[in-house]
């Protein structure tokens, strides 16, 4: 083979690890079926290519555990991480930021349902009448399906949910939660209050055999993280670019995809209220 041969071969073979490496990745915490979230996410990848100016692709995750790992390995350098899952990725990611937040994550809340032949009633306080019922997580990495609803659980009966329910079940994402307490396959559970009423406005809940029991007070969630170290792969200001970015998603489908009404800026600071909650309950080391 002539050298010039030679050397197109190996362009040939260079180019697309060049390609691959110059596209910005991104992926997001399965909370809700996979079909919403590749049109959801499908769509911010077109977006935050236009603006960024570079390839971005979007990768789905079968687990908020598999979507830590990603971050943590490079495989993604952005993502869409719940309050739980952004504090355990920024902990294991040093210089890793924290960078915008939906309008409404500043005061997010979880919803306890519970499958109406149960008796329970709305009420504004977790009442004594949970106790002996079958009850369902979301994910065991979720902030509103797991973390925050387990330490009201606690804070109101001083002991695990564990020894307050018969049996105890984690879904795996919200929409299971709904459909496994309307089923009756668990008596109670805890769901992310957004996706409960998307769900309800799609018409895809029984209020006939499923309803709000009790809301909790509300806590900062979802939000973007960024690797600190976009910058030395991307360019000087990549970092602050995404941001802009994230803060200028203004297309109304988008947003009502998420839904949100809109981005504001987030820091690592807000998250230090989930950070000490899963502290406080066994979920991250000291």
């Amino acid at each position: 083979m002539s050298l010039i041969r030679r050397l197109l071969a190996i362009t040939l073979l260079v180019l697309p690890a060049l390609a691959h490496a110059d596209t910005f990745v991104f992926t997001a915490i399965p909370d809700a079926d996979e079909s919403r979230l590749q049109q959801r996410f499908g769509k911010v990848a077109d977006y935050l290519s236009a603006q960024l100016g570079v390839e971005v692709k979007y990768i789905p995750v079968k687990s908020y555990a598999a979507a830590i790992t990603a971050f943590r390995n490079n495989q993604v350098q952005l993502a869409w991480f719940g309050g739980l899952s952004g504090v355990q990725a920024r902990r294991l990611v040093p210089g890793s930021k924290a960078l915008a937040q939906g309008y409404e994550d500043q005061f997010f809340k979880s919803y306890f349902i519970a499958n109406t032949s149960t008796g329970l009633e709305p009420a504004d306080s977790l009442s004594d009448a949970l106790k002996g019922k079958t009850f369902t997580f979301g994910s065991k990495g979720s902030t509103s399906g797991r973390l925050m609803p387990e330490f009201y659980l606690r804070e109101q009966f001083g002991m695990a949910p564990e020894e307050v329910f018969e049996r105890v079940g984690f879904s795996g994402d919200h929409s299971r939660t709904i459909a496994q307490v309307q089923s009756g396959a668990y008596q109670v559970g805890a769901v992310n209050y957004a996706v409960w009423e998307t769900e309800l406005k799609e018409g895809k809940i029984d209020t006939s055999k499923v309803r709000v029991i009790w809301t909790t007070p509300t806590y900062p969630d979802y939000q973007w993280t960024v690797r600190g170290d976009v910058d030395q792969h991307f360019g000087d200001g990549f970092k602050a670019r995404v941001r802009e970015a994230l803060l200028n998603m203004k297309d109304p489908d988008l947003l009502a995809s998420f839904p949100r009404e809109s981005f504001v800026p987030a820091s690592n600071d807000d998250y230090g209220p989930i950070e000490s909650t899963a502290k406080a309950i066994g979920l991250l080391d000291e």
